[in-house]
């Protein structure tokens, strides 16, 4: 799978990476189960469908409320498909830069994403 969207390890490939004296990184979750796997795979097409309704209304993808740092975390439509595909082919996703002085307004949560594709699949089948 692509991930064109994030950008290029500028160590890839360099026996001096610096990351290298960190050892291999260390994960405490098991690997991804069916189950897991085809909600992931669920997750990147309604990503699809969020995309094509509300990116040419001006929305250039979602925000996370992240349960860690307690912070929004922003997230154009291409880097987050990109992530959520390392996240099936890998298991896990790398670590990105996060989108710079981003405008609040031009982002919605995943809930106003889902809302909005039943509205209009309701507004549709109405017809």
């Amino acid at each position: 799978m692509p991930h064109d969207a994030l950008p290029p390890d500028p160590f890839a490939g360099d026996p001096e990476d610096p990351a290298l004296s960190l050892g291999e990184p260390h994960h405490d979750h098991p690997p991804m189960d069916e189950d897991e796997r085809t909600e992931l795979v669920s997750d990147l097409s309604d990503l699809a469908v969020y995309q094509a309704l509300l990116e040419h209304r001006g929305v250039r993808g979602i925000v996370v409320d992240c349960g860690e740092c307690e912070e929004p975390h922003y997230h154009d439509w291409a880097l987050l498909r990109a992530s959520l595909e390392q996240l099936l082919a890998d298991g896990r996703m790398r670590p990105h830069e996060p989108a710079f002085d981003p405008n609040p307004g031009s982002y919605v949560s995943w809930e106003y994403c889902r809302g909005y594709a039943d509205g209009v699949t309701a507004s549709e089948s109405a017809r």
